[in-house]
């Protein structure tokens, strides 16, 4: 079902992002049709610029090294975290297995999140300056092709129920999003990065917003960044209300 899920997920995203990078490529005459207020966009460009030359530096091997002590760091964590605390779950509460308490996969993938918030607190902050989001996009990559080894296309032909599961789900989310947008009169830029960042995560929104601007790409970086930390807990809760609409299967 994950491999299934994971083909679903990439076909689905790459064509929302086909329409967001069509839209952005027009995002001036739209959002002068719309009355939507650019003047926010243009004080972030220059303060993303300022930003960058203030805090920028080479990357060096000290840095290098540090980035990825804290991330291999983090991740050793959330292994040893969920190697602790998944059997203890399923050995004295069992029946917590529903909610995927008993699963490594999901105290890793939680205990990574939650490792990364709290260091966004810290100082650990200052290794953006170093090209930390860089050095991680890299590793997102590898993420991505090591998820993509595991993915079966094949076997979503056998379920293409999940086809149409993906496809209310990404119509309901831009029908909404496109709504919202011109109700409100929000710029191209808000609602095509904030969708991508969402759906599509920090692979491919940092895509779509340079293609508004290079210097925003960082943003794009940013909002996937948060769209990880809420989704990682709001998409456990979304699975467990989609088993209980499914009866419980």
């Amino acid at each position: 079902l994950f491999s299934q899920m994971v083909a679903v997920d990439v076909l689905v995203a790459s064509v929302w992002m086909a329409v967001l990078l069509f839209l952005a490529g027009r995002s001036a005459s739209i959002d002068a049709k719309m009355g939507a207020d650019t003047s926010a966009i243009d004080d972030l460009k220059r303060r993303v610029e300022a930003f960058h030359a203030q805090h920028a530096r080479l990357l060096n091997l000290p840095d290098l090294m540090l980035i990825l002590a804290v991330g291999f760091g983090a991740t050793g964590l959330a292994h040893a975290v969920a190697d602790q605390i998944a059997p203890w779950i399923a050995e004295n509460a069992p029946a917590l297995g529903r909610l995927s308490l008993t699963s490594k996969f999901f105290w890793i993938v939680v205990t990574a999140t939650t490792v990364g918030l709290i260091l966004s607190f810290t100082r650990a902050r200052q290794l953006e300056g170093a090209g930390a989001s860089k050095v991680a996009s890299g590793m997102l990559y590898i993420l991505v092709a090591t998820i993509g080894l595991g993915m079966d296309v094949a076997a979503v032909f056998s379920n293409p129920g999940l086809f149409a599961v993906g496809g209310v789900w990404m119509l309901i989310h831009s029908v909404l999003l496109l709504t919202v947008a011109r109700l409100i009169k929000a710029p191209v830029f808000y609602m095509a990065v904030g969708s991508q960042a969402n759906v599509g995560g920090a692979a491919s929104a940092p895509v779509v917003a340079s293609a508004f601007h290079p210097s925003l790409a960082p943003v794009g970086v940013l909002l996937a960044v948060l769209g990880y930390a809420l989704g990682t807990y709001a998409a456990w809760i979304c699975g467990l209300m989609m088993r209980a609409a499914a009866g419980g299967a």
